[in-house]
């Protein structure tokens, strides 16, 4: 019969089937690619199942079209007719598969945006407990910079009051409630010639010299709290006393009750031995001037005393009894001559050379010119003479005497020890700008209670007729007469705070250039 030709038909659904297969493996190859990519996915699984189970029934009906449009296209189109309900039962499978994985699907995707919800609550659990983890981690790492910058700023405090304590050149020490000794810096234990160790054992009763000052310093810290320039004695352990001015807090307890004192203790000692020299150069400068006008009044009745007596002495036999009494007047009257002109020399009325003098070469010629006495007594002259020494501006005679005094009252500090050393040095202070000459004895010193008293015009320690007692003032005239100033130790200074025997005068002249403009 006629009709529409069934050829096209027949390979549109042969075509359609082909490409249905090869889409649904395609569908099923890329679903499996996303769950090997994501393999912990829940959804990738359930999604490649589905395919699987769509590719399945895809496939079952494309082949079952391919086959019957071949079978029907061989003429063998009974053979379809056989197959078909097996065919139809295979697909009602695959669909009830499809349905069933789906459903299951919608389930399990129910199912994991629940476990997604609950997921989510815990990550943002979690994310607060990272944060306030960080925020403790924050509190934590500040509070430690907190702690470290106060303790730095502790160990820095600390550092400063131990390089106070340790670098200062007054005493510093600690006192409990009984005025026991705490604690005491290196100068404080230098300055009373104790240990450490012996420091430790003392109370402030035993380095006060009057016991009325302990009582004054505790009053004081018990009624104001505070010390503030208290003048007092310290008694060394060698029992020499050094003057201090002492300030003081006291510290107290929570309750408010006074547990100890702090303190500081400033050594006077050289300020006041140069208070004492200062009123003695003010006194001297009185009696200098009272000197010179005696001398001036005295000078000319001697001279005529002297006149007269020698020329009676012509007029005697020399072993006359009236002879030898104008000879006892003549040298009397030429020992108070003498004196007057140490008189004219202390008070400085007599003329002066200037010139530039090495004070080396003054002290070498003061030791030729004393060395044979020296000898004669067993003293060894020990020299210490500063190399390129710079020159002063003076009298060379004048400052020769004063070196020759200072060697001579060394001398006679020396006198009956059988041997001694007598020692002379000079150097240079850059600092001062000024030529310092020492000389040291090995005696028996020089008494606390005269140092103040040993330049006085007339005072003198020597037996009579040994000495006028104007050697030290004249001395002391002619240094000042310089420019400069002399100085004295009774012990002496030693290293690493030692004492040493003996008496060390020291002269402090200003150099060349310095003096000049002093002049001018």
């Amino acid at each position: 019969m006629n009709g529409l030709p069934l050829l096209p038909t027949i390979i549109v659904d042969i075509a359609g089937s082909a490409a249905n297969i090869l889409f649904s493996f395609l569908s099923l190859w890329y679903a499996f690619r996303l769950t090997r990519l994501k393999p912990e996915n829940f959804l990738w699984g359930c999604l490649f199942y589905v395919t699987l189970a769509i590719t399945a029934f895809a496939v079952s009906r494309a082949v079952g079209h391919i086959a019957k449009e071949l079978l029907f296209i061989v003429g063998r189109g009974e053979l379809w007719q056989g197959i078909a309900p097996y065919s139809g039962g295979f697909n009602t499978l695959c669909m009830i598969s499809v349905a069933a994985v789906m459903i299951f699907y919608h389930k399990g995707v129910q199912a994991y945006e629940a476990i997604e919800q609950e997921a989510a609550k815990l990550k943002q659990s979690k994310i607060r407990l990272t944060q306030t983890a960080n925020e403790l981690k924050e509190l934590n790492l500040n509070l430690e910079d907190k702690v470290e910058e106060r303790t730095a700023e502790l160990s820095k405090s600390e550092r400063k009051f131990r390089h106070l304590f340790t670098a200062s050149k007054d005493m510093v020490f600690f006192s409990d409630s009984s005025h026991a000794i705490l604690d005491m810096n290196a100068s404080g234990s230098e300055m009373l010639g104790y240990t450490a160790d012996e420091l430790s054992r003392l109370t402030l009763r035993d380095i006060f010299r009057h016991e009325g000052d302990v009582r004054t310093y505790a009053v004081m810290l018990e009624k104001d709290g505070y010390i503030r320039d208290l003048e007092s004695e310290f008694k060394k352990k060698d029992g020499t006393t050094i003057y201090v001015l002492i300030s003081a807090t006291a510290l107290y307890d929570e309750q408010g009750n006074i547990i100890g004192s702090e303190g500081i203790a400033k050594d006077l000692t050289r300020l006041k031995t140069m208070m004492e020299q200062l009123v003695s150069s003010e006194k001297m400068a009185s009696v200098g001037q009272m000197a010179a006008g005696i001398a001036h009044e005295i000078n000319t009745p001697l001279g005529i005393i002297l006149g007269y007596a020698q020329l009676m002495m012509d007029d005697f036999d020399k072993d006359s009894e009236t002879y030898q009494n104008l000879e006892v007047i003549e040298r009397q009257t030429k020992a108070s001559r003498k004196i007057v002109a140490d008189l004219l020399k202390y008070s400085r009325q007599s003329g002066s050379a200037r010139e530039t003098v090495d004070v080396n070469e003054i002290i070498e010629d003061a030791v030729a010119i004393t060395e044979h006495s020296l000898n004669l007594s067993h003293i060894k002259v020990l020299l210490t003479l500063a190399p390129d020494l710079p020159p002063i501006v003076g009298d060379p005679e004048k400052l020769r005497q004063v070196v020759v005094n200072l060697i001579n009252n060394a001398h006679h500090a020396m006198e009956g020890q059988g041997s001694g050393e007598l020692h002379l040095a000079t150097r240079f202070d850059r600092q001062t700008g000024k030529v310092i000459a020492e000389v040291r004895d090995s005696g028996h010193g020089i008494p606390e209670h005269i140092k103040a008293r040993i330049f006085d015009p007339f005072f003198t320690t020597k037996p009579v007729g040994k000495g006028t007692g104007l050697g030290l003032s004249v001395s002391y005239g002619i240094i000042q007469e310089h420019g400069g100033t002399i100085e004295i130790e009774s012990p002496v200074s030693g290293p690493a705070g030692t004492q040493l025997p003996g008496t060390l005068f020291r002269l402090a002249l200003p150099e060349a250039e310095e003096t000049a403009a002093i002049k001018e």
